[in-house]
């Protein structure tokens, strides 16, 4: 996929550095039949309900009297999600170089095929196609627009602050965003005439964003209901059931001279080229490490002396509670010191920014992260790398 309506293609994805291709290949097919498996299993969960409402006495039913009701339009909801899945599957198809083992004939493309036997998809997996959906309203539609100005605003300003368009060639300045999930930071960035690229390793973001940047029909026209699956904590049924239409600009749509691209992998494994990048801008990325410090490095390794390092975001760190997944976890405080450490110089640091991240603005519950800015530059001759064990 190398950018909106190009027609390019992503390399082949990778489950984990250094699998093997029978594991890459199963990892594929898992993903593309958790995109499939999503309106039986939501469904499932619908229709357990309704057998437990049929257990309820009468005088209590009869203080639900919409309740069969409200079930079956959350179930015509999740048929329209289905729908806008299946696309997202559909458009797959010839993503990828040499993609001839990421092929849907590999994994079955029929409704008869579908449930395959090496191909088990449970409720877990299925949480991550719902946050694919709730991705797509950060990302993509008008709703999304307030965290967009919280998380994405702030480094957009920083990067015209430190490469302004009007003192010098934007499309000579390098941007790489890593974890770029469906790309709309990186394409704000290519929109100002920035050479921008994403980078992506989740197949579940890069499906979606494949879809979104190279396939949407068009401002506006799609309808999802990303909100079915919050059972818990509604103001109001229709809350739960309200639509969200993306996208709200159109992704093909981008100056002549601008560059936009994504890149399909590990952070660590795709960028080892020194001193290639004039800015490095990331958005709750940097939690997403096994070892947070080996990122940095990374950055300090593919950023061309002069280069900027913009990070904005919590410190969350995806692995720390997963079984047998081993996770370094550190502070803010310690996380600055090591990048400091590192010989990066301090720009700038903003301690008072808040976000919220595929929040449901109507839920009675609200997440809000505090997400510090930090900005540093590699310095124009910097010093060597520290040694390690930091002191």
């Amino acid at each position: 996929m190398a950018g909106p309506r190009q027609g390019g293609k992503l390399p082949p994805p990778r489950a984990d550095p250094g699998d093997d291709m029978d594991k890459e290949i199963k990892h594929f097919k898992k993903v593309v039949a958790t995109f499939k498996k999503y309106r039986t299993l939501m469904h499932s969960k619908v229709k357990g309900g309704m057998r437990y409402y049929d257990t309820l006495p009468s005088h209590h039913q009869a203080l639900l009297p919409d309740y069969t009701s409200q079930m079956n339009v959350l179930t015509a909801a999740i048929d329209n999600n289905h729908k806008f899945l299946a696309e997202i599957v559909a458009s797959i198809e010839g993503m990828f170089e040499n993609n001839t083992p990421y092929s849907l004939d590999r994994v079955g493309n029929g409704e008869a095929r579908r449930t395959r036997a090496d191909v088990e998809v449970t409720m877990f997996d299925i949480d991550r196609v719902r946050t694919t959906l709730k991705q797509f309203v950060r990302d993509w539609s008008d709703e999304g627009r307030w965290e967009r100005e919280e998380s994405y605003q702030p480094i957009i300003n920083e990067i015209k602050t430190w490469f302004p368009p009007d003192k010098c060639c934007a499309r000579d300045v390098k941007v790489l965003v890593p974890g770029a999930g469906l790309g709309r930071l990186a394409f704000e960035i290519a929109r100002l005439g920035y050479d921008c690229q994403g980078n992506e390793f989740s197949l579940f973001m890069l499906f979606a964003s494949n879809y979104i940047l190279n396939r949407s029909p068009g401002v506006n026209n799609v309808t999802i209901y990303p909100w079915v699956s919050h059972a818990c904590n509604n103001r109001a049924f229709k809350d739960r059931v309200r639509p969200v239409v993306i996208p709200d600009i159109d992704p093909s749509v981008l100056p002549t001279h601008s560059s936009f691209s994504m890149v399909a992998g590990d952070f660590l494994d795709v960028y080892t080229t020194q001193e290639s990048w004039d800015c490095v801008a990331s958005c709750f990325f940097l939690d997403t490490a096994h070892n947070i410090i080996s990122y940095v490095e990374r950055i300090w390794l593919i950023l061309k002396p002069g280069g900027v390092f913009i990070n904005l975001g919590p410190l969350l760190f995806h692995f720390a509670d997963m079984p047998d997944e081993d996770s370094i976890e550190v502070s803010y405080n310690d996380l600055k010191r090591i990048i400091l450490k590192h010989g990066f110089q301090l720009l700038k640091e903003d301690d008072s920014l808040q976000s919220g991240y595929i929040q449901n603005s109507l839920s009675l519950l609200q997440y809000r992260y505090h997400t510090p800015l930090l900005v540093v530059q590699k310095p124009t001759t910097p010093p060597d790398p520290p040694s390690l064990p930091y002191p």
